[in-house]
């Protein structure tokens, strides 16, 4: 299962989503990735997460930082 650091980005990236008000369709597309892989990673049923080069192409995609994604602190 996803890492509590994985949840937290997972997290914050689908926020950003849906202030944009894009669709998990449509971030798949801008993303180029599948529609299934956005699924997976929103679920916390699958392993799936991003990785370092999704969360730069997600900062452009969102019109943020990728720093945005992460906390401040480490998680416990």
């Amino acid at each position: 299962m996803k890492s509590s650091i994985d949840n937290y980005v997972v997290n914050k990236v689908k926020e950003k989503r849906l202030e944009k008000k894009l669709s998990q369709a449509e971030l798949a597309y801008e993303l180029n990735v599948s529609v299934g892989f956005i699924g997976k990673v929103e679920s916390a049923n699958y392993p799936s997460h991003y990785n370092i080069k999704h969360l730069n192409e997600l900062a452009k995609i969102l019109d943020c930082s990728p720093q945005d994604f992460l906390p401040k602190k480490p998680l416990a």
